[in-house]
């Protein structure tokens, strides 16, 4: 089958950073779907998992955690799903990736595709949205009615948190933008209140009528941000984020207030097979029928063809720009 892999982690401007491989197919075992890829998105997990050291890699390594296809054949033990089934899902970390014809995913991280989207259209949202949705109603556990500020509100897990966060949770959300067209983006989305993020954020929040927010969600540089949401959280509120910091934090802040602080990693029910890993599979298919009813929108913003190495080396370089808008899908081998 044809696959798009890694042996060494080089800059993404190196043509060897992500090459056009020919690797066997894999076959389904236990709970396994095997998918024909139709449609792949690119995250900044991509670009991390990518970075350039020292690693060499004695096999090809396929990368990829979002995708949307067809299900082509199913393990022994498979109940949920069925040949010829149309799928959506992230993945997988600790398992070979999505950029290849053929990809093997345990069907309890698997949804129903939404029946209203093409290919591309869903493969934008399955890593989004499941880290957007745990974020906000298994970490945060928000309430209706609460204030909710989102750091990053225009990059791929913002566009659909801010669309759960209003039109599923019923929250009042402050989300951060730098520019006009990400401020148009992220308006447009449903965010009632946009500052940006280089600037003073609880000045800017004061600004909009808010003392506080009952909750923060930071989606990019928690080192950065911190600091500017612990003095922006109300007492007894919430922060999560999804991005892993560079230095200590300083979690004394939240001491007076009693505020807490919580991580989200979209990967941890698979990586470590919890006993609940199937609620990822069942918040997909509630997604999907979010689509449907036309509550949600895919966050799709650029569509690159064919599913090759060259038009993956430029949806991660776009993407190491930190400028890019909703997400970048590739779609047809």
């Amino acid at each position: 089958m044809k696959a798009i892999a890694l042996t060494r982690y080089l800059p993404i401007d190196n043509p060897e950073s992500l090459l056009d491989v020919q690797l066997d197919q894999p076959v389904p075992q236990g709970r396994d779907l095997l998918v024909a890829i139709k449609a792949i998105a690119v995250n900044p997990v991509d670009v991390k998992v990518r970075a350039p050291k020292d690693t060499v890699e004695k096999a090809p390594r396929v990368l990829g955690w979002d995708a949307a296809g067809v299900v082509q054949a199913v393990g022994p033990e498979v109940s949920r799903f069925k040949v010829g089934d149309r799928v959506f899902y992230a993945g997988d970390i600790t398992r070979p990736g999505s950029n290849s014809e053929f990809q093997l995913v345990d069907e309890r991280i698997a949804g129903n595709m939404p029946q209203t989207l093409s290919f591309e259209q869903a493969a934008a949202l399955p890593l989004t949205a499941i880290t957007a949705w745990e974020a906000l109603f298994d970490r945060l556990k928000v309430a209706p009615g609460k204030s909710l500020l989102i750091i990053g509100g225009a990059g791929g897990v913002g566009s659909i948190a801010i669309q759960l966060a209003v039109k599923v949770a019923g929250l009042n959300v402050i989300a951060t933008a730098s520019r006009p067209e990400s401020e148009q983006w992220v308006r447009e989305l449903g965010a009632q209140h946009v500052i940006n993020h280089f600037g003073d954020l609880p000045a800017q929040l004061k600004e909009q009528g808010f003392d506080s927010v009952d909750y923060v969600l930071i989606l990019n540089d928690t080192d950065r941000h911190f600091p500017a949401a612990a003095a922006a959280v109300a007492p007894q509120g919430m922060i999560c984020t999804i991005v892993e910091n560079a230095a200590p934090l300083d979690v004394s802040l939240l001491k007076a207030k009693s505020a807490g602080f919580i991580w989200e990693f979209m990967f941890t029910r698979s990586m470590f097979q919890t006993a609940d890993m199937q609620e990822q599979g069942k918040l997909l298919d509630q997604v999907a029928r979010l689509i449907d009813q036309k509550t949600l929108v895919t966050t799709l913003s650029q569509v690159l063809s064919p599913i090759n190495a060259a038009n993956l080396r430029q949806a991660h370089a776009t993407l190491e720009t930190g400028r890019v808008i909703g997400k970048i899908v590739l779609k047809d081998f």
